[in-house]
């Protein structure tokens, strides 16, 4: 089990990196004419849809380095790469490729279930917050850590939920600009945590570092 603060720390990561202020404008887009009874279902859905494959990442974390034989010091080398990549997308206020592709975003308008593709997935998760799932799971072991990470995404996915079923009054207050003010402050905050999962995995691989 690790630190109190390691899990907050985790959860707030996890946040900024599924950062659901900058999916608002497609769920707007995708859902202009639909009815309040819809565009909250399709809030539910995205947010179960997440906590599901996160959930299942964050269990199967092990079998996925097992399998490509990689220590967890290479996989925190790599995802900090990965998140620090977003991140600097957030501070530019663009929408990251790790997030979703032009393809991906073009495809989106002939799906119906949006709720799962293209919100859920590739828009939310992708490989930053499977990542950070993946390493935090990793850091402890026992039944109680699995079931504080597993809270911390829960947690994390009701705050999700939320911001997507009010996405209507908060784009028409926030505006685009407003939008991209939040997406730099979370693009900074996963900057800096990026960073740091960088640090950790160099002083994993390379112990004289310390």
């Amino acid at each position: 089990m690790l630190d109190h603060l390691e899990y907050v720390r985790y959860a707030v990561t996890l946040f900024s990196i599924l950062d659901p202020f900058a999916a608002i404008p497609l769920f707007l887009l995708l859902m202009e004419g639909r009815s309040q009874a819809e565009k909250a279902g399709t809030a539910r859905t995205a947010s179960i849809a997440v906590f599901g494959v996160l959930v299942i990442s964050a269990l199967s974390g092990d079998l996925i380095l097992r399998l490509l034989g990689t220590s967890l010091a290479a996989f925190q080398v790599g995802g900090g790469i990965v998140l620090f990549l977003m991140a600097l997308s957030m501070v530019n206020a663009q929408m990251s490729p790790q997030h979703q592709t032009p393809e991906e975003a073009e495809e989106a308008g002939s799906r119906n279930a949006v709720g799962v593709v293209p919100i859920a997935m590739p828009l939310l998760v992708g490989p930053g917050s499977i990542s950070a799932t993946i390493i935090t799971m990793q850091r402890g072991q026992g039944f109680v850590h699995e079931a504080i990470v597993i809270g911390c995404i829960a947690v994390v996915c009701c705050g999700v939920w939320v911001v997507l079923r009010l996405a209507v009054p908060i784009g028409q207050r926030l505006g685009r600009t407003g939008l991209n003010i939040l997406n730099r402050i979370f693009g900074l905050l996963l900057a800096a945590v990026a960073v740091q999962i960088f640090a950790n995995g160099l002083r994993g691989l390379f112990p004289g570092l310390q």
